[in-house]
C-alpha cells in the first residue's frame, strides 16, 4: 500500500495552543502516535462543516500528511480543496472556547463557526 502524501503548513496549520491541546488529549485516549484527522463534509447551516477526530489507522494514499503543531495531521484530497490556508488554534475560555478554524477560503460562515460556504 503506497504512503500518503507529505504536505506543509501551508495547507493546515496548528497554533501552538491547538498542538498542545491536542497531544494532550492523544495522550488522554491512548492514541499517541495517531493523527488528528481534519475533514469536510456536506452539512451544517452554511453548507459545509469540519470534522475532527483522531486517526489511529495508518495514513492512506488519498491522504495528505503534514507534521505541525507537534502532532500529525491528516487532510483526505477532498478536504484539501477546501481547508487549504487554513489555521487551527484553541482558545481556552468558559464561554467561546474550543478549538477554532480560521479558513481563508470561507466566504460564509454561521454564527457558531461551526459550518462554512465557499
Amino acid at each position: 500500500m503506497s504512503e500518503a502524501r507529505v504536505g506543509s503548513e501551508k495547507l493546515v496549520k496548528l497554533t501552538d495552543a491547538a498542538g498542545r491541546k491536542i497531544r494532550q488529549l492523544m495522550a488522554r485516549d491512548g492514541v499517541e502516535n495517531g493523527a488528528l484527522r481534519v475533514k469536510v463534509v456536506g452539512g451544517g447551516c452554511a453548507g459545509l462543516e469540519y470534522k475532527m477526530d483522531f486517526e489511529k489507522n495508518p495514513p492512506t494514499p488519498k491522504d495528505i500528511l503534514i507534521e505541525t503543531g507537534g502532532t500529525r495531521v491528516l487532510v483526505d484530497v477532498k478536504s484539501a480543496l477546501y481547508v487549504s490556508g487554513s489555521q487551527v488554534d484553541f482558545v481556552d475560555a468558559m464561554i467561546g472556547g474550543g478549538f477554532k478554524i480560521h479558513n481563508p477560503n470561507a466566504t460564509a460562515t454561521c454564527s457558531c463557526g461551526e459550518s462554512f460556504s465557499v
